[in-house]
């Protein structure tokens, strides 16, 4: 082969394997904006049923057609606390099983002239095309997303496979003496598999390079099974870079990957072995991409049913490897926010956006609390409490900033209009969280002054804020609740709160006022008395712009 046909070769191949990632990408991207909303409720579902979070990592991998996108986003899960290791175990094994789903689809041109590429995936990229030129609706835009996705994908694995084709089917093809090389020393076979997996990081991809060679029929039997077994380890590469910098239960996540394929592999590679040396005829017989596509699909579905019931073993086994026993350094409150919001989980879009709700609403907890500690300090003189408020404040303001970094960075992806809706309320409502905080700060400062100055409210005064107090406080609460839950039933009573806040507002600062004439309260105590029902009105107000988005969201 002379210098110029070798480079054409590589760029031709190069090109179509980048089409077929890229079309995978793409189609993994429409398969998830039409999903939307199912897909975050996967997460609902993972509870210590194994079984079902084996269904979740099958389905989710299916979706995102990656299962290192799945197991990364798994170690993400766990570092952020969202997920144990016992349900990580079994979304591994989900994922494994369903990532076989792109070796089925390029196996599909070997069953039909209708499914060969270069029949149909023009029509469907030109199909996909005009629709999202001239469909408005977003729903079919995905899904005409997903159609160009498989066309590319399917284009991409033609040119592979035509430039290839000349060469490997010569009698003294490198292709073919490689593969019968690899035939004979399963070692390599199984090394050369993990290596190539490893560098695209991409177990789908490898699997498919491996396919098109196949449909060129330079692969034998023996060489396809060790080489799949080696993409099955070198898959698990991506988890593993991804624990770099995670927590150690984190890190375990990505060694129960590692250890799950590994074993698979050792399993699989004696039988086979054993069965390619009784049988040599057929070790070196030719493997279609078909039989690849079920190979592939066997070793992860009987992998899966071997080591299910052995799922606390792969746990333990990992604690071998990464020690957690040991209570790793304490962190603030905006370190464990900042290990929760794992940039792994943007891997995504889907749970990236309930994981910033989720931490939008732990924002609002603390937030919450300070505004009782706040209160509790201005009705009782508590200048100690009112201390830890201004310190709470600073956490509040910094969590602001956080998580706001991290909708920025969800708001880079490819999302659905709601999901673009849902990040924009968050925006504006972790906005409102944080005024409320200025308010709960305002509120301590007005408790501060009343100690400085030695100021007692009245009886009547006294039971007059506490009641305006309870009301605004509880207001907030089922804002938190609301955006939590999404539920109607708290929308209501924070618009209803906060009418009566209103209403009380009035009443109190009229009465006070009244009280003040008679000489009954000094002008110091109706300034503090004023501010502080100023102060409780604006706190719910922002209760009820945040119930407001989340109303939105729910008409939407």
């Amino acid at each position: 082969m002379k210098t110029i046909e070798l480079l054409e070769v590589i760029f031709v191949f190069a090109g179509g394997l980048g089409m077929f990632l890229y079309g995978m990408n793409m189609m993994g991207d429409g398969l998830q904006k039409s999903a939307g909303n199912k897909l975050k409720r996967l997460l609902g579902y993972l509870t210590n049923n194994r079984l079902m979070a084996v269904l979740v990592g099958l389905i989710v991998t299916g979706i995102i057609q990656s299962s290192s996108a799945t197991t990364v986003m798994v170690v993400g899960f766990v570092n952020a606390g969202i997920m144990n290791l016992m349900q990580a175990t079994g979304v591994i094994m989900g994922a494994n099983i369903g990532t076989t789903v792109t070796a089925w689809l390029v196996s599909m041109s070997e069953w039909s002239v209708l499914l060969k590429p270069d029949f149909f995936a023009p029509i469907l990229i030109a199909g996909g095309v005009f629709a999202t030129l001239l469909c408005k609706n977003k729903k079919k835009k995905d899904l005409a997303e997903i159609v160009i996705g498989l066309g590319l994908l399917f284009i991409g694995l033609k040119f592979m496979s035509d430039v290839i084709k000349p060469y490997a089917q010569a009698e003294d093809s490198i292709f073919r003496n490689a593969f019968v090389v690899l035939g004979r020393r399963p070692f390599l076979g199984l090394l050369t598999g993990a290596v190539v997996t490893a560098i695209i990081q991409s177990s789908s991809a490898s699997v498919g390079i491996l396919q098109t060679l196949a449909m060129t029929g330079v692969v034998n039997w023996q060489s396809a099974v060790f080489i799949t077994l080696g993409q099955n380890i070198g898959t698990c590469i991506t988890a593993i870079l991804s624990g770099i910098g995670a927590s150690k239960t984190a890190k375990r996540a990505a060694v129960i990957h590692l250890s799950f394929n590994m074993i698979g592999a050792v399993i699989f590679g004696i039988v086979m072995y054993i069965i390619f040396n009784i049988n040599p005829g057929f070790a070196a017989s030719g493997i279609n991409s078909t039989q690849i596509s079920l190979f592939h699909t066997v070793f992860n579905l009987i992998n899966t049913i071997i080591l299910f019931p052995f799922a606390n073993g792969l746990v333990k086994l990992s604690g071998i490897f990464i020690d957690d026993s040991k209570p790793e350094a304490n962190m603030d409150e905006i370190q464990i926010t900042l290990r929760h919001l794992d940039d792994r989980i943007l891997e995504t879009p889907s749970f990236a956006v309930q994981n910033a709700i989720k931490e939008v609403v732990h924002m609002g907890e603390i937030t919450l609390n300070n505004v009782r500690e706040a209160i509790d300090s201005l009705l009782n003189n508590d200048e100690e409490k009112a201390n830890k408020v201004f310190e709470t404040e600073k956490v509040i303001d910094a969590h602001q900033k956080v998580i706001n970094d991290y909708l920025v960075k969800i708001n880079n992806l490819s999302l659905t209009e709601r999901q673009h809706k849902i990040v924009n309320n968050l925006f504006h409502t972790v906005s409102n969280i944080e005024r409320v905080g200025d308010h709960a700060d305002n509120l301590a400062e007005l408790a501060v002054e009343k100690v400085n100055n030695n100021i007692y409210l009245s009886d009547e005064a006294y039971a007059e804020l506490k009641e305006i107090c309870n009301v605004a406080m509880e207001s907030f609460e089922y804002a938190v609740k609301a955006r939590a839950s999404e539920k109607k039933e708290y929308i209501n009573k924070v618009v209803e709160m906060e009418k009566v806040v209103d209403r009380l507002k009035d009443e109190l600062r009229q009465k006070h006022i009244e009280r003040l004439s008679k000489g009954i309260c000094t002008s110091e105590n109706g300034v503090i008395f004023i501010d502080a029902l100023i102060n409780l009105e604006r706190i719910s107000d922002h209760s009820l712009n945040i119930v407001n988005y989340v109303n939105d969201e729910i008409k939407g």
